[in-house]
């Protein structure tokens, strides 16, 4: 019964990897998904200077190329994709290694038993010391505090390892093209009654620089941009710019 869960799930399920300039480390990314579980892989690539595409289409993905510069952006392209593809369930992840893609599967069970998305909660897992920052970390806390607080749905993290079914993606009318991402998926979900779950994944230090958490001012720039869709979605709830 197992194996045929997994045959059928081979044949709906897409993962996303948006990526910049992750050169050193997206061949490791890919090569790391369990490819038994999935139909299609899609690494968008988001403008990279470097040989990102070539490296992730030499280690088997299909390459996709979003020019405009931000992670809601290569998402979207990433969605975009995946729905013609037929996909019914999308698995989003970093390409800077951070993740531990071998645990996709334990996402996709928490999807067959009915959730609508599965967080990977590194905050519930094992973080390898350094992984997350300080304030990575307390960013976390408040803006998941928030959401508990305003809609009532109780999530550990914003981590970017989950798993989505296509319906609910589609009910969500994903706008955000920058750093709030993650946020405004989840606050959609609490607002929409969705089915949420998070299972415990493993993070590590990433392969190169983060171009958000590693700055001051991409630390800041997220940070303002979470809060701002926060408490924008309570003054217009009927949509998230």
């Amino acid at each position: 019964m197992t194996d045929l869960i997994a045959r059928e799930t081979a044949g709906r399920v897409a993962v996303v990897i948006p990526a910049l300039n992750e050169e050193r480390s997206i061949a490791q990314v890919v090569q790391a998904i369990p490819r038994s579980e999935v139909a299609e892989v899609f690494v968008v690539d988001n403008g990279s200077s470097d040989r990102t595409s070539e490296v992730a289409e030499k280690a088997g993905a299909t390459v996709l190329h979003e020019p405009r510069k931000g992670y809601g952006f290569a998402c979207l392209c990433g969605i975009a994709a995946a729905l013609e593809n037929g996909a019914n369930t999308i698995v989003f992840l970093d390409g800077d290694y951070s993740d531990f893609p071998e645990e996709l599967p334990t996402l996709l069970r928490k999807i067959e038993q009915g959730n609508d998305l599965v967080i990977g909660s590194r905050i519930l897992g094992e973080r390898e010391r350094g992984a997350m920052l300080p304030h990575a970390l307390f960013g976390n806390w408040l803006a998941t505090f928030l959401i508990r607080l305003f809609w009532g749905y109780r999530f550990t993290d914003l981590g970017p390892f989950r798993a989505v079914r296509m319906d609910a993606l589609q009910k969500m009318e994903m706008n955000d093209p920058t750093y709030g991402w993650t946020v405004e998926m989840q606050i959609k979900a609490a607002k929409l009654g969705l089915r949420c779950s998070e299972v415990p994944v493993r993070y590590r230090k990433r392969i190169g620089a983060s171009k958000v958490t590693g700055t001051m001012s991409g630390t800041l720039k997220a940070s303002s941009r979470i809060l701002y869709l926060i408490f924008r979605s309570l003054i217009i709830p009927e949509k998230l710019q």
